[in-house]
């Protein structure tokens, strides 16, 4: 195993071993990676499973500006408030995917006082979850192009092979390839990478109950078509066992700490513009039996991850929220007002009432799911006292409760109050009882989608290329149009249009492509230009990361 980094510069790291003890877990119930950082067996599980479930609290978020919101920060920040007040709290968190790491947000484990530790471990190999996935992923492609070389006896389509291979970082070089090339008897074809955090196989890792059912899941995929238009599965090539062995660790929940020695369990990483955005059910289940309160988060704005952590995450898991917390800034609204990147740390009234409508719309679409919110505004030094008081006398003008932090400079300490707030809300039995997803299941692949895309977009209509067309009609040809729908668009806008910020009107939602992730259980709609390989920017993050001569990293951030 490689050498740990130092630990992080704000607060000492605890032993894992108290960690653990703290939240209720036994020593014998951890898998040790360092010092630091453990997996927690299935036996924590089993002895907890008649212990009744804590409260869980959904922190979500308004439309981001590219470097984010410090949605992450204040999930972390909030549970340490929550353990300052004297409850027991554990937080529920996905991985990061070096994509973003090395890409344009940086790291994904809070920020200043509200962070988690080891921070650079977790946000580069950690404990090997996100090479599994890829293992496991790609272990099933080269089964498929194996299958062609040797005769195909299943008789697969080339030209309708349904799985893509995956590598975690952000390389758009890899969106379209040529493999099978140079061999005389390989079979030449088309290639489109996905991140690994977008792959089926990572959405099948945190839906799963278990090992055997993360076995079953991948059996279930859909790898290709066959010549007569027939359904092949990785059970037809008798792959599920292999890649189930890949992922024997992995399907474990990490156990990790914050800066305030809170404890978290961190497993997973699926993108919520492309996936379903959620950490795994096993770590949300086994965080409830070992917090009174547990808060977890959802990716990006709430039309994306807190409508699939609805729809999708607690249809198949049976979780129920408590409340959710809506996390904005100023800086945010101004971006969905119209400012540019460089002036967001102007002081613009004008540019923040333009935009204060992307934060009445994703309260109101939370209230749909008869889900209570508060918002929380994330404070940067560079808000103003007219700023704040705008903001303030806004919420109280849409019926929103509002509370202000600072978790980055004060830790836990900074989001006392919105605790308090999600206290009062949380303990009402009621509001897990009202509870519920937007649409039926059981309705068709596009009443689905028209709900989605009226009641949480806002669009008007939804137009449909003849690809998506016929890609519905071979699911629906298959019987497997009573899942789940997971909108792949823009994190930037309500629209598939990420130049359509604020809260625009009258506009329309183009499916282009759909897809059967099979295993995971619901269905990929593809809106707009969205690709499930990203790129780099012009000066990645990846620049300014270094390593000196004691193994010290620094520039992740």
């Amino acid at each position: 195993m490689a050498r740990e980094v130092k630990p992080d510069a704000f607060g000492t790291p605890k032993p894992i071993d108290e960690i653990a003890a703290s939240a209720g877990l036994l020593a014998e119930e951890l898998e040790h990676y360092g010092r630091y950082k453990a997996k927690i067996t299935d036996a924590a599980a089993r002895r907890l499973a008649k212990k009744p479930d804590g409260r869980l609290i959904l922190v979500t978020a308004t439309n981001p500006t590219p470097s984010g919101e410090g949605k992450t920060t204040v999930t972390i920040g909030l549970g340490q408030a929550l353990a300052r007040l004297g409850k027991r709290t554990v937080i529920a968190l996905r991985e990061p995917s070096l994509g973003p790491v090395f890409g344009t947000k940086g790291g994904a484990t809070g920020g200043g006082g509200s962070q988690l530790q080891p921070m650079q471990d977790i946000n580069l190999h950690f404990t090997g979850d996100l090479h599994a996935v890829t293992a496991a992923n790609n272990l099933l492609c080269a089964a498929v192009d194996n299958h062609l070389y040797h005769g195909n006896r299943l008789r697969i389509d080339p030209e309708r092979i349904c799985v893509r291979r995956a590598l975690d970082v952000n390389d758009r070089a890899l969106r379209k390839a040529t493999i099978g090339q140079g061999e005389r008897r390989s079979v030449e074809r088309a290639e489109q990478f996905t991140i690994t955090a977008a792959s089926e196989v990572m959405a099948i890792l945190c839906l799963a109950q278990d090992l055997q059912d993360f076995q079953k899941r991948c059996g279930d995929i859909l790898v290709a078509y066959d010549l007569d238009g027939g359904p092949v599965y990785a059970r037809d090539l008798k792959a599920e066992g292999a890649m189930a062995a890949l992922a024997k660790d992995a399907i474990l929940p990490n156990l990790v700490q914050t800066t305030e020695h809170t404890p978290c369990l961190i497993h997973g990483g699926p993108f919520a513009n492309i996936a379903h955005g959620c950490n795994s059910v096993r770590a949300t289940r086994l965080a409830l039996k070992l917090g009174d309160y547990v808060v977890t988060e959802a990716g990006f704005g709430a039309d994306l991850g807190a409508e699939k952590f609805i729809d999708i995450k607690c249809r198949q898991s049976g979780l129920r929220p408590s409340v959710a917390v809506l996390v904005t800034t100023v800086r945010s609204l101004k971006y969905n007002g119209g400012a540019k990147p460089g002036e967001l740390d102007r002081e613009d009234i004008f540019a923040l009432g333009l935009g204060a409508n992307n934060l009445e719309r994703h309260v109101r679409n939370l209230l749909k799911f008869n889900l209570p919110v508060v918002v929380a505004l994330n404070r940067f030094k560079t808000d103003t006292e007219e700023e704040l008081g705008f903001l303030r006398g806004y919420c109280e003008s849409i019926g929103a409760v509002m509370r202000m932090v600072d978790c980055y400079d004060r830790g836990g300490e900074g989001a006392t109050e919105l605790a308090k707030q999600v206290l009062e809300i949380a303990d009402l039995d009621q509001n897990r009882e009202r509870f519920g997803p937007l649409y039926p299941v059981g309705l068709p692949i596009k009443d689905k989608l028209h709900l989605i895309a009226t009641e949480i977009y806002g669009a008007a209509r939804i137009e449909y290329t003849e690809q998506a067309e016929q890609a519905i009609r071979r699911i629906e040809a298959l019987g497997r149009d009573g899942l789940p729908v997971c909108v792949a668009k823009t994190q930037f806008s309500f629209s598939d249009d990420p130049k359509k910020l604020g809260s625009p009107a009258h506009f329309t939602i183009t499916v282009r492509d759909v897809a059967l992730s099979n295993g995971a259980g619901f269905i990929v709609a593809m809106a707009g230009d969205i690709t499930t390989m990203p790129g780099l920017p012009a000066a990645p993050a990846l620049e300014k990361i270094n390593v000196d001569k004691d193994g010290t990293i620094t520039g992740i951030f």
